[in-house]
């Protein structure tokens, strides 16, 4: 039984990774000043933010068109009996949807959605677990128990400079974005039931950097070993000091290095920092 993985671009993996771990990937698309890009395709992460930087008008996304998807499922249907295609929250984004629309359009492989609840890097490990586990055998109910296991300990944390991005985009409510402007606080954000919503309004940059260390440390201490990834939007260097500080105080945690890339960023704008964690489970049948 050989089973495909597949994803989309807001996993945000790099091209080498991708090619690693035989991941295929389905790019968004993002319309940026009149023109329109594939995400990770034609449009990479330094140049977004680079075209953005100044404009009057943010930028658009939207979901692959089904026929993307359908063409890339009966692709593989020449060499693999199964699909899994894992992609970002099904709350923010029709992708998922789209996907599993398109499987119901290809005949000869069964077609298996895992709705992530998240997005990000986040994304990618669940894609790299289901690869690693295909590598081994794996069909794809055995690879989405894996991924439902390690659903049960994800957390995700989002740390924004300026909150109208995700209110104009329509990721979180005008009323949240409202009291974050006007009392100057930097709210921790989060993934709750497939939306992004407010988990603790802090006042200070600092202070909501040290209350996510503590909620990761309260997941230390109880599970021992972490899987975790910590993301930046075009603020690099911020994210390599913070990340350094994070492998010197815990060292039981893999860190996995990444970014927001143009569809993220144009919700969540530049300067903003997340982490996410999951117990660390070895990918094994």
């Amino acid at each position: 039984m050989a089973t495909a993985i597949v994803t989309d671009s807001t996993a945000y993996m790099p091209k080498a990774e991708l090619e690693q771990y035989n991941i295929h990937m389905i790019p968004l698309t993002v319309v940026l000043n009149g023109e329109t890009y594939e995400e990770e395709v034609t449009l990479q992460a330094e140049d977004f933010y680079e075209k953005i930087r100044g404009g009057k008008k943010l930028p658009t996304s939207s979901q692959p068109p089904i026929g993307k998807f359908v063409e890339l499922f009966e692709k593989l249907a020449q060499d693999y009996d199964e699909i899994v295609t894992i992609h970002l929250s099904s709350g923010i984004s029709g992708t998922y949807q789209g996907a599993l629309s398109a499987g119901e359009m290809v005949e000869g492989i069964d077609v298996y959605g895992f709705d992530t609840e998240v997005a990000c890097y986040m994304q990618s490990m669940y894609a790299i677990h289901a690869s690693k586990l295909a590598a081994q055998g794996a069909n794809a109910k055995q690879i989405l128990a894996h991924l439902n296991e390690m659903k049960e300990t994800e957390k995700d944390f989002i740390l924004v400079d300026d909150l109208s991005h995700l209110q104009r985009g329509g990721r979180l409510s005008a009323a949240s974005a409202l009291i974050g402007s006007l009392l100057q606080v930097k709210p921790i954000l989060s993934f709750q039931n497939k939306v992004i919503v407010p988990y603790e309004k802090i006042r200070t940059k600092k202070k909501a950097l040290k209350r996510i260390e503590e909620l990761l440390a309260e997941d230390v201490e109880k599970y021992g070993e972490l899987e975790a990834t910590v993301i930046h939007s075009n603020c690099e260097a911020e994210r390599d000091e913070w990340l350094a500080h994070l492998r010197e105080k815990f060292p039981t945690v893999q860190f996995n290095p990444s970014y927001f890339g143009a569809v993220v960023g144009t919700h969540l704008g530049e300067g903003a920092l997340a982490m996410g964690w999951f117990k660390k489970i070895e990918p094994k049948i």
